[in-house]
């Protein structure tokens, strides 16, 4: 029985496909510019520790421009903020009628068991989804069924196609299941404004006796 994302880890890592994943992916790091930097590819799954996630963000794959990506699904830790997190904020906002200190880096929310996923946890330079077909899809995989065999309430929050397909992972009666159009511009106006996931999850979290999210720094 897997109790830690560390010993998933060590379990995925004597799989085949997980042995021509490292291959591939140090290769890439030796060759090119890829993100997130080397040492933080699994930084989401080692700021919130599995026995305290309480939400799963599913994101696609880490930002690919420079100063942006640092393993956490969305989150940058830089000034100018992708469209998407724009947009995030944005749909925060209207949800929950306040006001976001709209720096980039999620990771307070990380450390609230909000768990920042992508679905592939590298990419190389000015390349998305570079890395998609490469064995990472297999991993995520394993970890959302992981997640879903938890035996305690989680909100999975999925946005986009590729996120929604992950449901069919997910049939545990204690949690509950968001799902919308994607925040980017391309596609946020198809659903994802209005979807009020924010306040969503914290009406689930509270009515199953768990502290809500601070989804803003300043929330009461």
């Amino acid at each position: 029985m897997i109790t830690t994302f560390k010993e998933f880890i060590e379990e995925e890592s004597q799989k085949q496909y997980y042995i021509d994943l490292k291959k591939f992916v140090l290769g890439e790091y030796q060759k090119y510019r890829c993100f997130p930097p080397y040492k933080n590819i699994f930084h989401a799954l080692s700021i919130t520790p599995l026995d305290s996630v309480k939400v799963v963000i599913l994101g696609q794959d880490p930002y690919h421009e420079v100063n942006q990506a640092h393993g956490l699904a969305f989150s940058v830790l830089c000034d100018k903020l992708p469209p998407s997190l724009v947009n995030i904020y944005k749909e925060m906002e209207d949800d929950l009628h306040v006001k976001v200190n709209q720096n980039g880096n999620l990771e307070y929310l990380a450390k609230q068991g909000v768990l920042l996923l992508n679905t592939s946890l590298t990419v190389r330079e000015h390349m998305a989804n570079s890395h998609a077909n490469k064995g990472w899809k297999i991993f995520t995989d394993n970890c959302i069924k992981l997640l879903n065999e938890q035996n305690r309430p989680i909100v999975f929050i999925l946005w986009g196609r590729n996120a929604i397909s992950k449901t069919k992972y997910l049939n545990n009666p204690l949690h509950l299941v968001l799902t919308s159009a994607h925040p980017s511009p391309l596609s946020a106006y198809n659903g994802f404004f209005g979807s009020k996931p924010f306040s969503k999850t914290n009406d689930f979290l509270t009515k199953n006796n768990l502290s809500p999210i601070k989804w803003v720094k300043n929330m009461q």
